[in-house]
């Protein structure tokens, strides 16, 4: 069993409660207990609380209620949404602080175990009476999960904030605390989006050929209606149901050929399709955000299609489908998807792949793309991917510091083949996801008929860390002797901190038209 638990005062301002103040018993000076600054994002009226009993440094935690995906479910996009059946309800709470923070969870129903990932944070629970308590040791994104995955509590912490907006300054669209409701919100040049940490917003944030745009704030973004759709009265919604017919497919936040854009701090729940999308898009940085209650089909992570000079970091990604991904179109200003770097993030996948380049790549080059310092905590497909299924060439690519935690039972996933198919689990299943999954291909589906093929080639995976029963299998595939996949380099491969050194004891299967993928020494990693 595992966790950790905290103490906490509050001040109320309108209808946003703050705790500027919390005497812990951590540290003790001359003058007595040393303060603890932090602040606990209150709930607005109109945003339900979930039946969760936790607290931060001794003061309560608001707990919001989100879905995610049952199990591994899938299908190409049939007309019409999910339904809701198919979800389960998850819970993730907000607050601000530097950390350690002590937590105590009282879940109120018996459980046999309880785990805090990531597990390179090297949390351990202790339960006394079936209370759990915890420390978490700083800023960033935690699952506490009780007998398995489902139904985990997560807990997001901010670090404090070195900004500050005024609603009263030009462009900026202030949302307080509070709900709102906004449609579809179309940016122009300069303008910034805040939202409060005490708000909910209900929308989109969009932008096409816009310059100098922010979207900054520790509230909540959340896509699971549509007003736009309704005001339109557009007549057919989703499949109709009550569960989904207001579903229209529109991306959370959607950037087209634009440039200097800056996402920070919020909260996106319930994306109807990728939650950030950027198409042809420079100078992006996306930072301490954190992606929740993805259950719908195609709801993408964070996703750049032939951008330039992007940076991703501090991010917890829960999605059902790519999580962190870099791929190519043909269609915006760009030809290529280069300078992308995605660093010290936490991934759960709940279908599709959890870092990735691809499957789409109709770019001429997808290269200088880095993933470092990231921890995938569950997945359903390949960790570490590279599918490319159309004409990009994929090189100068790194994968470094990664570290992945395989659950004991990992349902396989399945295509629904109807709408009245459904799952059936397996809980004896021994199915294991590739930890590394690299192919040249032409795919019936993502190919779009293209004949042209492309290339994968000088790639470094460095100091590769699995937390397994067993070494899960990886493949490599090229397509014929022209677009290959070859010079791929590791450097540290480790399960359960001991080193693998030979392809074999690796579970590396290798396909036709693959060359020089070597291991080189190396130590293990922390």
């Amino acid at each position: 069993m595992k966790m950790h638990i905290g103490r906490r005062r509050f001040l109320k301002t309108g209808s946003s409660a703050i705790a500027l103040a919390a005497f812990g018993s951590h540290k003790t000076t001359a003058a007595g207990p040393e303060k603890k600054a932090l602040k606990i994002y209150q709930l607005p009226e109109g945003e339900p609380a979930a039946p969760i009993s936790i607290t931060a440094e001794g003061m309560p935690l608001p707990v919001s209620q989100c879905y995610v995906s049952a199990y591994p479910f899938n299908r190409r996009w049939p007309g019409h949404q999910r339904t809701k059946d198919q979800s389960e309800p998850a819970y993730f709470a907000r607050l601000e602080g530097k950390g350690p923070l002590a937590f105590e969870y009282s879940p109120g129903h018996p459980f046999s175990d309880c785990t805090v990932r990531p597990l390179s944070a090297k949390v351990t629970p202790e339960v006394k009476d079936g209370i759990i308590t915890f420390t978490l040791p700083r800023p960033g994104g935690y699952s506490v999960e009780l007998d398995g995955p489902h139904n985990a509590l997560h807990i997001f912490i901010d670090p404090p904030r070195d900004y500050t907006i005024s609603q009263e300054t030009k462009g900026t669209h202030y949302f307080g605390a509070g709900v709102h409701h906004i449609g579809i919100l179309r940016l122009k040049d300069d303008e910034t989006v805040y939202i409060d940490e005490g708000a909910v917003v209900y929308g989109c944030i969009h932008g096409d050929g816009v310059n100098r745009v922010r979207i900054l704030g520790r509230g909540i973004l959340d896509n699971s209606e549509n007003v736009e759709e309704i005001l339109f009265k557009v007549d057919k919604l989703g499949d109709g149901s009550v569960d989904v017919g207001n579903s229209r497919r529109e991306h959370t936040i959607h950037f087209i050929n634009s440039s200097d854009i800056e996402i920070e701090g919020i909260t996106i729940r319930d994306s109807l399709v990728y939650n950030v999308a950027c198409f042809g898009c420079s100078n992006v940085s996306v930072k301490n955000i954190k992606i929740i209650g993805c259950w719908r089909y195609n709801s993408d992570g964070i996703d750049f299609h032939n951008c330039r000079n992007a940076h991703v970091s501090g991010c917890f990604v829960r999605t059902y489908d790519d999580s962190l991904c870099a791929k190519g179109h043909d269609e915006y200003r760009y030809d290529t998807c280069e300078d992308i770097l995605f660093e010290n993030c936490v991934v759960w996948n709940d279908w599709g792949k959890a870092l990735e380049i691809g499957a789409e790549t109709r770019a001429e080059h997808l290269r200088r793309i880095t993933f470092r310092n990231c921890d995938v905590i569950h997945l359903t497909g390949p960790a570490i991917d590279i599918m490319n299924v159309d004409y990009g060439d994929v090189h100068e690519v790194l994968f470094e510091d990664i570290r992945i935690e395989y659950d004991a039972v990992i349902q396989r996933p399945r295509i629904q083949k109807n709408d009245e198919e459904h799952f059936v689990s397996d809980p004896d299943s021994t199915y294991m996801p590739n930890a590394i999954s690299f192919s040249v291909e032409k795919h019936a589906e993502y190919s779009g008929g293209l004949e042209r093929r492309g290339r994968i080639h000088d790639i470094t995976l460095r100091n590769i860390q699995i937390h397994a029963s067993r070494m899960p299998p990886s493949s490599f595939r090229g397509y014929d002797e022209k677009h290959a996949v070859s010079d791929v380099i590791i450097d540290g491969l480790f399960l359960n901190n001991q080193q693998i050194t030979s392809p074999d004891a690796a579970q590396f299967h290798f396909g036709e038209h693959t060359s020089d993928i070597r291991f080189e020494k190396s130590t293990p990693g922390k």
